[in-house]
């Protein structure tokens, strides 16, 4: 497919192919979430190139010469093309490769009398099982095995709310905000509807005037790491009782607190079953095993029930070796190492920005999540600083919020270190203080 390409409608695809809906949009929703293409309002599904041609302004300053022959030392292979602070990625390196592979190869021993049969369509149970006395223990969630289900990530769960609740619903989203997921609630019918958390008082006041029913939150992720306060988190709850909403309570990566303990879920305060808690694998093991987690309120079992036809889990052999991970410790070991190699990584980070850049940038972070958040004192905007990064070899990131980007504020750009080596990350703050330089204060 051509980048640019507009990919024809689900009906449209259904005719040509003869094949069921439910089948294409699961294909579409896999296109969407792994950034194989983009959703446009009014257009439809656009497809994108995940590895862009790198710019003609190619970098060929001397941190980059001196660089590349340091990563020749070490025997690294120094690939032409863009330096990319995603927000998305994951440290490559640590994945615990010979103990997945022992307890996959245990886990088919042990359940090989049911390697020719369907499993649960909502997921194992006893991964369910295992998945619910762990978040328990560790994030404060109070769950059944029975309110679990297990999918294949968030586009997954977000098209089965739209199957549970209401269709065309208004969605409150954070701004700022940079999760991701706009484009996805977009393709599954939900209208966006923005909102501010930074005057407690009139929280309430601007959900109830946006007549909302639904809101999306990341209270362990937001743009500066800091966790959503308890006040808010109160008062947020206290809407969703009195208005009969739901919150979406986003944890994709609330075990990752850097320095302390994880803060507690929303869904733990949550004493009407309003909150809609999410979870993953992604952030932690790896995203390649496509499984994440969903827990619903108990008054939306029984419609569950009726949507059997639109359940997608992952495989059972997956979900069996997950449950091993989990019930012989392995995955509490795992976790462990993963937050002491991205503290050391966010150190880094850290460290290089105040020895490279100006005082005219300042770091925000408490030391949570895979990102920090760079204030620029500049006249010019996000958009424009990140092109500027582009144009010299390196993606830096916004807000999701379009009309934050460009308002004449000090801009926000945030920098994902999760997937990203050092030495390229302090190539990358060296370059990004010269793509700069011209206009920072």
């Amino acid at each position: 497919m051509i980048d640019g390409m507009k990919l024809p409608s689900i009906r449209s695809l259904r005719r040509q192919l003869n094949i069921s809906k439910t089948t294409i949009e699961t294909a579409y929703h896999l296109l969407l979430e792994e950034g194989y293409v983009l959703s446009k309002e009014r257009v439809g599904l656009i497809v994108v190139n995940p590895y862009p041609v790198k710019s003609s302004k190619h970098p060929d300053s001397s941190v980059h010469k001196k660089l590349e022959a340091e990563l020749d030392k070490r025997g690294q292979t120094w690939k032409e093309g863009y330096i990319d602070f995603s927000l998305l990625t994951i440290d490559g390196d640590s994945f615990p490769i010979q103990r997945w592979k022992s307890i996959v190869g245990e886990s088919l021993t042990l359940n090989s009398q049911s390697i020719h049969e369907y499993g649960d369509p909502q997921g194992e149970y006893p991964l369910r099982e295992s998945l619910a006395q762990y978040l328990r223990n560790s994030r404060g969630v109070i769950c059944s095995p029975e309110q679990i289900v297990i999918g294949t990530g968030i586009s997954y769960s977000i098209h089965l709310l739209s199957r549970l609740l209401e269709e065309n619903l208004y969605v409150g989203i954070e701004k700022p905000g940079i999760a991701q997921v706009r484009p996805i609630f977009t393709q599954n019918k939900f209208q966006i509807v923005p909102f501010s958390m930074h005057n407690n008082g009139e929280l309430e006041h601007e959900l109830t005037s946006n007549k909302l029913r639904l809101l999306y939150v990341t209270p362990s992720h937001r743009p500066t790491g800091e966790p959503l306060p308890y006040v808010i988190r109160q008062q947020m709850l206290q809407w969703a009782n009195q208005n009969r909403g739901y919150i979406i309570e986003d944890d994709y990566d609330g075990e990752l607190r850097l320095s302390g303990k994880p803060i507690l879920s929303l869904q733990g305060l949550d004493k009407n079953e309003r909150v809609i808690y999410m979870g993953t694998f992604s952030k932690v093991f790896t995203p390649s095993l496509r499984m994440n987690y969903m827990i619903l309120p108990l008054h939306l079992l029984e419609k569950l029930r009726l949507l059997d036809q639109v359940f997608s889990s992952p495989s059972r052999m997956n979900q069996w070796a997950m449950q091993l991970f989990i019930s012989r410790g392995h995955w509490y070991r795992h976790l462990r190492r993963m937050r002491k190699i991205y503290r050391l990584k966010h150190d880094a980070l850290v460290q290089f920005i105040r020895i490279h850049m100006p005082e005219s940038v300042q770091v925000n972070s408490s030391g949570s999540g895979l990102h920090i958040e760079l204030c620029v004192a500049t006249p010019v905007s996000a958009e424009t600083l990140i092109e500027l990064a582009r144009q010299e070899g390196v993606l830096v990131y916004g807000s999701q919020d379009a009309q934050l980007r460009l308002n004449c504020g000090n801009p926000k750009i945030y920098l994902g270190f999760g997937g990203i080596k050092e030495e390229e990350m302090e190539l990358g703050v060296q370059i990004l203080r010269k793509a700069w330089s011209t206009v920072l204060f």
